[in-house]
């Protein structure tokens, strides 16, 4: 019997009917057919082959895909039944279209594509539109004119429309260790910071620190949910605070504490431990 738009038969199959997959560190377990459920895509040209040994596969056998493992789950979601289903204010959806495009899903793309209505409209409520003739003999630079003032009313209609950014707080930590001498404050020799961490809404420290965020330890945290297991794949606070002042965000609060870990039997030198947070906000 052969399947469905892969002119193979079932007993010619390379591959069985349950299929791990390690897409960008993340590991799915699907079905075969689900794989080929979209015929020409990525994944169907994959899946449809006559042999399985020129596919990439990790060190555990899994097939490997070298794209972003959190937003793969929605591309495997909507090759299930060919929906797409979204969490309310998806923050991610640029990014979506570009792997929906990556994997050949055309119709995807097109679910994702931003919709702009006759109005012009960029929210719920419709906006101001242009009431001139807009035949070909209008003038250009009126029609320019109409449409900036077009996009200002929208943009007062619809608070934070035109930057698409939230409000909301991001903490980040870190912990860290010097030795100060007996004799004078200007002896301590400080340690580098090891790891800066984030807390906060999963979707704001994806905004801000994008590809530097290291998510390996929650890493199918949803993004309107919290975490506090991030951390960033850099150690200078600088870069950090660079980062959160280019998205907005104002440092609101500030706290440190330190110990003394234990003092040197010979020098009297003490080893002091601390832990620092910083505290921002975007109106």
């Amino acid at each position: 019997m052969a399947l469905p738009d892969s002119g193979i038969s079932a007993e010619e199959i390379p591959f069985p009917e349950i299929i791990e997959l390690n897409v960008g560190g993340q590991v799915y377990i699907t079905r075969y057919s689900t794989l080929t459920s979209v015929p020409d895509s990525l994944l169907w040209e994959m899946f449809t082959q006559k042999s399985a040994k020129g596919l990439a596969r990790d060190t555990k056998g899994r097939f490997f895909v070298d794209r972003d493992g959190f937003l793969f789950r929605y591309i495997l979601d909507y090759m299930r039944d060919q929906q797409l289903v979204l969490p309310d204010h998806f923050p991610e959806r640029g990014r979506l279209q570009r792997e929906a495009e990556f994997f050949n899903l055309p119709e995807l793309v097109k679910l994702l594509a931003p919709k702009i209505s006759k109005q012009n409209s960029l929210g719920d409520e419709g906006c101001p539109s242009d009431t001139e003739d807009s035949s070909p003999g209008t003038d250009t630079s009126r029609n320019l004119g109409s449409l900036g003032a077009a996009a200002a009313a929208c943009a007062s209609l619809v608070p934070g429309a035109m930057d698409g950014k939230r409000s909301g707080f991001i903490t980040i930590g870190y912990r860290g260790s010097y030795t100060l001498g007996r004799d004078s404050h200007t002896d301590a020799k400080f340690r580098r910071v090891a790891r800066i961490m984030v807390c906060g809404k999963t979707s704001l420290a994806k905004e801000v620190f994008g590809e530097t965020l290291n998510e390996s330890r929650d890493p199918d945290r949803p993004p309107e949910r919290y975490t506090s297991r991030y951390y960033l794949k850099f150690t200078f606070l600088e870069q950090a605070f660079d980062k959160l002042a280019d998205a907005g965000f104002h440092m609101v609060a500030c706290n440190s504490t330190g110990t003394c870990a234990f003092a040197h039997e010979q020098t009297d030198d003490k080893i002091w431990t601390s832990y620092t947070e910083y505290v921002f906000y975007r109106e």
